[in-house]
């Protein structure tokens, strides 16, 4: 009994560690329930955090409680630790609308896709060009509403297209669409690297070796990459937007002038409702694929998708982003081809004439160096949250996390100049960036999503599920054909280049 009495009478100063961390567990959820965020005192000094830590990793004070103890109480501060990160850093990153989503998805797809598209029109003729990119809009809308469906009826967290292949495939889904989530915007980031090498050669005439743009386009594309919320990219995308819009316009408007001033004006432009002579098939899959490369947002919707303040505020946002790239990239395709010809150039602007390109590529630089950050910015958000995981260093708001993420930036724009340098040509690097992934990500992995995530019943059930069958079969069908056919047009695209005299890692401006 004076043992009993003894122990119930400890003082709170000779209480064992275990009571310290359960004393510690209780504290944290309490903390939890009133913590505001706004309130410095709600989350302890840094310091006085760190003299807690040291003294629970004294050891125990009494010999009556072993080191087990103090373990746990160590670990009890890290999880209260952790969990004020994860509440401020919740109420940072969980602040999204859905109008800055649209602005971030329009700022990863609309830059090189508009410049891609009037060489596109030029190999297939202004009819089906416009057709093809009205259809396959109209398309990626309709699996975008299905890719953001799937994240929000997820039952896990989806941070990245990646968690979708996890849900549907396992841990071998997983590691698959990890290496091709980061190929795909590999590639894409590489394309901003060249387009600024393309771009600074034409501003200082050629005066400078290519291979320098290229690294200093690198370097902007790093520093554009390192704001780690979404909410602060979309004050970036509207700048970029901006200069979207100032470019095309100029363009047309100096190409329009450069017809009218031709000989016999604009009627002796050469362009074609249809082609006069049959594309080649390496031709128009390379156009092709470069049309499809034009709706590339799916890749990195479920990435933003994931800050939204309100999830099902999603299908506004394909809405708008899918409208908006519907009418830029038809009526950017067909006038700047119908002023131009089929001598237009790829990227578009060079075909604005030596001084006005010069002027264009000067006011487009945010629009390439931006939409190529937020290709950058993706995947190493997701590798940043799968090395630190659980982590409080997870939010890039330690001096670990912060390291780590610019690390992995780093890493990956100087392997995004390697593989800028090693394909020369931009029409043939999107034309094999979209045949290889987006062609998956855009159609053949929507399709799959659908049947095994979102379908409810069998496939026949209702007349609900019929039609979403067969439009999602059509859907997994215009995918594969893509893949195949546009990967086999771009790999000879790309060989016959070389052999033309265009070698990767040379000084020679690029185009």
């Amino acid at each position: 009994m004076g043992l009993i009495s003894a122990s119930r009478s400890r003082s709170p100063d000779d209480q064992c560690p275990q009571d310290a961390c359960r004393q510690s567990s209780n504290r944290c959820s309490a903390d939890e329930r009133t913590l505001d965020l706004d309130d410095p005192v709600a989350s302890a000094p840094e310091d006085s955090e760190k003299k807690q830590l040291q003294a629970h990793k004294a050891g125990p004070v009494h010999g009556s409680c072993n080191e087990k103890g103090a373990g746990t109480a160590v670990e009890a501060l890290e999880q209260e630790k952790y969990e004020r990160m994860r509440a401020k850093s919740e109420h940072r990153f969980k602040r999204l609308s859905w109008q800055r989503l649209a602005i971030c998805l329009i700022v990863e797809a609309v830059a090189l896709g508009t410049l891609s598209l009037p060489s596109a029109f030029a190999t297939v003729g202004l009819v089906p060009g416009v057709l093809l990119t009205i259809g396959i809009g109209l398309i990626v809308i309709y699996t975008a509403h299905v890719v953001g469906a799937a994240c929000n009826n997820s039952p896990t967290e989806v941070l990245s297209y990646v968690d979708l292949g996890e849900r549907m495939f396992g841990r071998w889904g997983r590691e698959v669409f990890t290496v091709m989530f980061m190929l795909i915007q590999l590639l894409a980031s590489a394309s901003h690297t060249l387009t600024g090498a393309i771009a600074f050669t034409s501003i200082t005439n050629g005066a400078t070796c290519s291979i320098v743009w290229s690294v200093v386009s690198a370097i902007l594309l790093f520093v554009l990459a390192l704001p780690p919320s979404f909410t602060e990219f979309a004050i970036l995308g509207v700048i970029d937007f901006i200069s979207l819009i100032a470019a095309v316009v100029i363009t047309m408007i100096a190409t329009g002038i450069q017809a009218t001033n031709l000989p016999g004006g604009r009627s002796t432009v050469d362009w074609h409702a249809f082609p006069q002579e049959k594309p080649s098939f390496v031709q128009a899959f390379v156009a092709v694929s470069n049309i499809v490369f034009a709706y590339s947002f799916i890749m990195g919707q479920p990435t933003v998708q994931a800050e939204l303040r309100q999830p099902n505020d999603y299908m506004k946002a394909v809405w708008a982003i899918g409208l908006t790239e519907v009418t830029i990239y038809t009526l950017t395709g067909s006038i700047i081809y119908v002023f131009v010809g089929s001598g237009v150039q790829s990227p578009a602007l060079l075909s604005a004439g030596p001084l006005v390109s010069r002027i264009v590529f000067g006011i487009a630089l945010p629009l390439i160096f931006i939409s190529g950050s937020i290709l950058v910015n993706q995947p190493a958000r997701y590798i940043h949250q799968r090395i630190l995981g659980e982590t409080r260093h997870r939010w890039i708001s330690t001096k670990t996390g912060i390291l780590v993420w610019l690390l992995i930036n780093a890493i990956f724009v100087a392997v995004a100049f390697l593989v800028a340098q090693a394909i020369p040509t931009f029409s043939s690097l999107l034309s094999l960036t979209s045949a290889l992934f987006i062609s998956s990500f855009n159609f053949i992995f929507p399709a799959l999503i659908w049947w095994l995530l979102l379908r409810k019943g069998k496939w026949n059930d209702n007349w609900h599920n019929i039609v979403s069958t067969i439009i999602n079969l059509f859907v997994f069908l215009l995918g594969a054909l893509v893949l195949v056919a546009g990967t086999y047009a771009s790999v000879v695209s790309i060989i016959g280049e070389s052999k033309n005299g265009r070698r990767p890692f040379s000084c020679a401006p690029r185009n």
